[in-house]
């Protein structure tokens, strides 16, 4: 099926095409009109004339074109799902999760926001002021632009479109080029909707060319991306006095105390380490183990790895399909490689057939060998001895990113030492780094990002504030 571009609510296409091609079997399953600066330009204008209307709309209007989505979003649930899973080879059952996410986001952004307000300000609190009526409110910024990955191909596009649209922005979007059907599907339950602001979202498609000219143009007021940190580093030296939100990479680490429920915490790290094929930015990378129990863990870790089903993405019991082209298999195999030279031990030995890289657990890693240096995004994980909290602690933190990291163990005061001292966006105690609810606030600190998402803290992002007096 063909996507297509919006400039605005009219639907375009071109003469000529990206064919993508399923990462599980290689069959074309959808295609894309290839875009250039122009279209993006193109885009940016209608944006920036349809955000004098997004800011006049009420909220009562934008809150129900946002669960008018939602609604079509339960109709077409299977559908979505399998798009997702054609483009990107997210296994079904993980598939059809993401829409109930994308469904829970969108209602959030809703919802959040009917409840978001100013306040009034006491401008005769100090000596130098005097008795008025002042307050502020908050306003869309205007224009944003969306920039998007592959991993999350529809609920990362609607932590922008959600919060974007639902505080009175117009926005245009880029997805990523992986997942182009997927974008225009949803974006097309906006524009179709009968609650829909004219011309207030757009959609593009296309790699540098296309980023480029949406970033540097001076119409957007908020740029607002999700991807890798060179990119981001680009995105951040090349935009302008705008506003940045960068979601980046992460290299997520957890601890294994001795008093820890061992059991319980190899199942949820081999969830976290493994789900979507570890292509997650808060996927967990890095297990330091209490050495008093790290032979224990470490036979249970791989007890628990060897259950996961690697196979068909189309399969309901499928937990991980391929990895999402051959690049990505090659780099896994070449981390995987390279440990192995440096003396780290695979408790299961590697293996891939075509896309499917099957999940590996390292032993034996040291803190100097790039597989726990560098961000992996492949199914690997690393198992590193450790001597107690007091060594896991530094080397934890001992990181250019700083996403999420968690601990496991049952001692009170491991556990608010994790919370005061560990250097990330987020803290997870008894489970995977790799949780994350969409309420919360989420984003990194270092190279892991500048922002945050989740409808709230995305609305604050997204909006202005205006202050205002009435002497």
């Amino acid at each position: 099926m063909e996507a297509k571009i919006f400039f605005g609510s009219q639907a375009a296409t071109k003469d000529t095409f990206n064919e993508r091609k399923s990462p599980y079997n290689g069959e074309v399953v959808s295609k894309s009109p290839i875009c250039d600066a122009g279209d993006a330009t193109k885009a940016l204008d209608i944006a920036q004339e349809a955000a004098k209307g997004t800011k006049l709309s009420t909220l009562s209007q934008r809150c129900n074109w946002l669960l008018d989505v939602v609604s079509k979003l339960k109709e077409t649930k299977e559908d979505i799902a399998k798009t997702i899973t054609d483009e990107v080879g997210k296994p079904i059952a993980f598939a059809r999760v993401e829409v109930d996410r994308c469904i829970e986001t969108l209602t959030l952004s809703a919802e959040t926001m009917r409840t978001m307000h100013g306040e009034t300000i006491n401008t005769d609190a100090m000596p130098s002021g005097k008795k008025t009526l002042a307050l502020f409110r908050r306003e869309p910024a205007g224009v944003v632009v969306a920039i998007t990955p592959f991993n999350f191909p529809l609920n990362l596009v609607a932590h922008k479109l959600g919060p974007a649209l639902v505080a009175g922005n117009a926005v245009v979007l880029k997805p990523t080029p992986e997942a182009p059907l997927t974008a225009y599907k949803f974006a097309k339950l906006f524009i179709e909707s009968e609650y829909a602001i004219k011309d207030a979202l757009s959609v593009v498609y296309g790699d540098a060319e296309v980023g480029s000219a949406l970033i540097t143009s001076d119409i957007p007021r908020v740029i607002s991306f999700t991807g890798s940190v060179p990119v981001g580093n680009i995105i951040t030296k090349n935009a302008g006095i705008k506003k940045v939100g960068l979601e980046l990479g992460g290299n997520a680490a957890t601890f294994i105390e001795k008093t820890a429920d061992l059991k319980l915490a190899a199942q949820r790290c081999a969830l976290g380490a493994f789900v979507n094929s570890g292509q997650v930015c808060i996927s967990l990378q890095r297990i330091y183990v209490d050495d008093a129990v790290y032979d224990e863990f470490a036979a249970l870790m791989a007890e628990e790895t060897k259950k996961l089903k690697v196979g068909s993405p189309y399969e309901d019991e499928t937990f991980m399909g391929p990895l999402i082209d051959d690049d990505a298999c090659e780099r896994a195999m070449n981390w995987v490689e390279s440990a192995i030279e440096e003396g780290a031990q695979p408790m299961l030995p590697p293996h891939r057939e075509g896309r499917l890289f099957y999940p590996c657990v390292m032993t034996e890693v040291h803190d100097d060998m790039a597989i726990v240096c560098e961000e992996v995004f492949a199914p690997i994980v690393s198992l590193v001895r450790v001597n107690g909290f007091d060594d896991a602690l530094p080397r934890m933190n001992n990181s250019p990113y700083g996403l999420q990291f968690s601990v496991f163990t049952n001692d009170l005061s491991i556990t608010n030492r994790a919370i005061d001292e560990l250097d990330a966006g987020g803290i997870v105690i008894n489970d995977m780094p790799t949780l994350r609810f969409d309420i919360q606030p989420y984003g990194g600190v270092k190279l892991s990002g500048v922002g945050r998402e989740g409808p709230r803290f995305a609305i604050e992002e997204m909006t202005e504030i205006k202050s205002i007096v009435i002497a």
